[in-house]
């Protein structure tokens, strides 16, 4: 029997076809992954199985009842997690719950049994504003919210999106154990152990639906998108004797809290610097100091030879910074995004047109370059966000979980860029999730409750820790975490 069943849907928008006659079909009680590359139509695809968007051609079917036809009898057998954080930032645990529980005309108390196994992790925070928490706790609450009603169909968007390896781990557990009570899961995710824990996956190309099989048969027959070639190391820069970055005992506290507590290291020119850690570990908070967003409680830092705390005006010019969220101006074109931030950083008019036509061509991008930022996918958007962030040659560029949601062909580009970045000479420190880019990186640190708990080359840390891989030594490191709300 099947809980969901898709015919020839159309949609478009404009000139673009998001979905080209799109058909499959999921199994009552089925974990089925729809995956694929940036802009594949998957988002689409789901918002209109849950009756969000209309399709031009086509029908669907979802718990036996048509999502067009029968909308309403859809969104109450339903809940959805969106790609992007869907809950209220400014409300606490408990109001967005019961926010939700009162759209499907239920309560929390009704819902409680439904939920229960994931809401007791955060119920004891239950009057914390969900803006505060960290990326775990997000999770957990958007998907609290999305059961509170008890629906027979599930349906998560890229749902572990900027979430730490151990949070993911815990989530997919959870999705599992909503399988047993006969939940129907579609997901989908640019995560490739967690495309492993579906039964089945749908991959999508250009709003297409290229093959339908098991996870190990489709990732082998589309290995070159999602496992292509790794990426050659370039020679090695030339390291100066002094630092780029210096750090001696660093300490943020907020309160009685300490969410970075006593840091020091050191990283040099031209360095690619892995900065690792759980949701909550602090490692955000210890970026912000570095580039002048924020002051030390007490220690010291120097970036490209400035204090951090009484020279933050000088850092903010020579560096660049990629945040999580998306920087640019999505209203403004390709190369109009590129000119105002040449404009910010006092870049010279005729430096700024030869610099750009070299980007564009790097990127691509040439023929793309008067197309709204907006209308871009995710993927291009980052590459992009990069390259204007290197667009003055800073002398470090900061960069926060830059590749968060890009799917792997596209990740590997985005660090093909850092690599040719670090070749000239920029200095790169990175924030990821993803343990395959930590491979990457030329020196990793791994900060555990606001400390740094291990440093040292992917080799060497996985020979300390005796892991095999990068994605263990995290784990490891990760569950001796003491903070409760990491």
């Amino acid at each position: 029997m099947n809980a969901i069943e898709v015919k020839h849907i159309t949609k478009s928008y404009g000139r673009v076809r998001a979905l080209d006659d799109v058909s499959f079909a999921v199994g009552k009680g089925e974990v089925f992954g729809l995956i694929g590359p940036d802009g594949a139509g998957k988002t689409s695809m789901f918002r209109i199985l849950c009756s969000l968007l209309l399709p031009d051609a086509g029908a669907a079917v979802v718990d036996g009842f048509d999502v067009v036809k029968q909308m309403r009898e859809v969104r109450c057998r339903v809940g959805y997690m969106p790609g992007k954080f869907s809950l209220y930032q400014d409300l606490t645990i408990e109001e967005n719950l019961k926010f939700f529980a009162t759209l499907f005309g239920t309560t929390i108390e009704e819902g409680y049994d439904s939920i229960k196994a994931i809401y007791s992790q955060i119920e004891r925070f239950k009057d914390r504003r969900a803006g505060a928490l960290s990326g775990g706790m997000k999770q957990k609450l958007a998907l609290s919210c999305a059961l509170v009603h008890q629906p027979s169909v599930l349906f998560l968007d890229e749902p572990t999106t900027g979430v730490d390896p151990v949070s993911r781990k815990e989530l997919w557990e959870m999705l599992l154990l909503l399988k047993e009570r006969g939940i129907t899961i579609v997901s989908s995710t640019p995560y490739l152990d967690e495309v492993r824990c579906c039964e089945r996956v749908a991959f999508m190309d250009q709003g297409k639906v290229m093959g339908i099989d098991t996870p190990d048969t489709i990732l082998d027959r589309f290995k070159d998108v999602f496992n292509p070639p790794g990426i050659e190391a370039v020679a090695e820069v030339q390291q100066q004797t002094e630092p780029v970055i210096e750090v001696k005992h660093l300490v943020k506290a907020f309160g009685d809290f300490r969410a970075v507590d006593d840091i020091s290291f050191t990283v040099k020119k031209g360095e690619i610097f892995g900065f690792l850690g759980a949701n909550g570990a602090g490692k955000t908070t210890a970026m912000h100091m570095l580039t002048g967003l924020n002051q030390p409680t007490s220690g010291t830092g120097r970036v490209c030879g400035y204090d951090i705390r009484t020279e933050y005006e000088q850092i903010k010019k020579h560096i660049g910074y990629m945040s999580q969220k998306f920087s640019l101006y999505e209203n403004l074109t390709v190369s109009e995004n590129i000119r105002l931030f040449a404009g910010i950083y006092g870049m010279k008019k005729e430096d700024v047109r030869k610099k750009m036509d070299e980007v564009l061509l790097q990127l691509n991008f040439v023929e793309h370059k008067d197309d709204l930022v907006g209308a871009l996918p995710l993927g291009w958007k980052q590459k992009l966000a990069f390259s204007v962030s290197i667009f003055h040659e800073p002398g470090v560029v900061f960069l926060d979980e830059p590749t968060g949601g890009v799917d792997p062909a596209t990740r590997r580009q985005f660090w093909e860029l850092i690599y040719n970045a670090a070749h000239r000479g920029i200095t790169i420190f990175v924030t990821t999730h993803y343990m395959d880019e930590a491979e990457y990186c030329d020196r990793i640190s791994i900060m555990v409750d606001g400390k740094i708990k291990a440093m040292g080359t992917p080799e060497e840390l996985k020979q300390e820790y005796h892991q095999p891989d990068m994605d263990h030594v995290f784990t490891y490191l990760a569950r001796k975490a003491t903070r409760i709300d990491s």
